[in-house]
């Protein structure tokens, strides 16, 4: 199944895009270690970090909209250059010890101006799959594989700057970022596969495009089920960092959260495998049933080696969700809006881990690892209520055009 992705959206496209969503992955850790390293206030980089988790969670869905009205091409290319100069000059902003109040802004245009190339390659490499006429078994193959793309970005990413910042300094790191999204940001915006997502207004179609962009109630509560993912990832985050510190090995902490993303990485390439017969919705079920259950023993983790282990295990669960959810939106919201919606679903997820970190590190620090934790273990419950409650379903009017692509898949 791989490898008819594979030969759906070449060899140039999965590179690129990969290349291309790295930067997102390093910039939200690679800014909190700048920033704390030039002012030397812990409060300073948490509000440069927080004002580039807010750029990003309310602007993602505005830049997947451009794009679903005007193309990827122009809208990728465009912002892939603006996110390259606003990380660049928060860089030199720092470095230069500018005020908190510059930072935060310069923090809130480099969110704001993520090109968001992990959901528009999503929407791509589906909008491929459908002109050419895929079933819904390949299609679902192609979204596990970019969830995998995305899981691998995030733990590539902060692992590349926690080096270069031990190696030489965090902004070498963002440079580094701001350069690679200027390079395959651009090759992601100008490769041949973008004409695949291109609008086709016509006269008589107009009615019908507008009635299409309706979304049922059940997209929202995706949408929804998304954030609290993130506020999964963001408390888990925070009870990690405080129980490795108290154990007196806080450099654990980025190896711990590395491992949980590898085995969320592995598991998210096994869904394809899935049959096709176990439909999304009990898949979803099944998937926040897992969050749930492997989720609770995080209250009573005491060492290190329980710690390792209570994580990986989770982390098998988190793919399954996020790809399951990814799908569901794909088979419930109209075309003319897909970008949009996974854009929303993206920006969700950082928004909610950035809130639950916040509060979820407040609580770790008053009351202990444990605090943080059931931060997370509330939200799966929350996840299991939203899977179990909500009937998702597709409008009548949603409309897949099935198009030849062979054009489109050139590169």
């Amino acid at each position: 199944m791989y490898r008819d992705t594979l030969s759906l959206l070449g060899p140039v496209l999965p590179v690129v895009s990969f290349l291309g969503r790295l930067p997102t992955a390093m910039c939200q850790l690679g800014s909190l270690l700048l920033v704390a390293e030039t002012s030397g206030s812990l409060a300073t980089a948490g509000l440069t970090g927080g004002a580039l988790a807010a750029g990003q969670t309310v602007a993602g869905p505005l830049v997947g909209r451009l794009a679903d009205r005007h193309g990827q091409r122009g809208v990728v290319l465009a912002a892939s250059l603006a996110n390259a100069v606003a990380v660049t000059a928060l860089v030199l902003a720092a470095l230069a010890q500018a005020p908190t109040a510059g930072l935060m802004a310069l923090g809130v245009l480099a969110g704001a101006t993520v090109p968001q190339v992990g959901p528009l390659a999503r929407t791509r490499s589906v909008a491929l799959a459908r002109r050419s006429g895929a079933d819904d078994r390949l299609v679902g193959a192609v979204l596990s594989f970019e969830g995998t793309l995305d899981e691998v970005s995030f733990v590539l990413g902060p692992a590349f700057v926690g080096l270069a910042a031990a190696l030489a300094h965090p902004a070498g790191a963002l440079l580094a970022a701001a350069l690679l999204l200027l390079v395959c940001g651009s090759a992601f915006a100008l490769h041949p596969t973008a004409r695949a997502t291109a609008p086709e207004p016509s006269a008589s179609t107009r009615k019908s495009a507008a009635e299409r962009t309706r979304l049922p109630g059940s997209a929202y509560a995706l949408r929804g089920t998304m954030v609290l993912q993130g506020a999964m990832f963001g408390a888990s985050q925070a009870g990690i960092t405080a129980l490795t510190e108290e154990l007196g090995a806080p450099a654990q902490a980025g190896l711990v959260y590395a491992a949980m993303g590898v085995m969320s990485a592995a598991v998210g390439l096994s869904m394809a495998a899935v049959p096709a017969r176990v439909g999304l919705t009990a898949r979803w079920r099944a998937a926040t049933a897992g969050l749930v259950v492997l989720s609770v023993p995080l209250l009573f983790v005491g060492s290190l080696g329980a710690l390792y282990a209570v994580v990986v295990v989770l982390g098998a669960a988190y793919a399954p969700h996020l790809i399951t959810v990814f799908g569901l939106t794909e088979r419930t919201v109209p075309a003319a809006r897909l970008a949009e919606s996974m854009a929303f679903l993206t920006s969700g997820i950082v928004g909610g881990q950035a809130l639950a970190l916040a509060i979820s590190g407040r609580l770790a620090e008053a009351h202990g690892a444990p605090a943080a934790f059931a931060v997370a273990v509330g939200a799966a419950v929350a996840c299991a209520a939203l899977s179990w409650s909500v009937r998702v379903t597709a409008p009548a009017t949603v409309v897949r055009e099935v198009r030849p692509a062979a054009a489109e898949r050139s590169g």
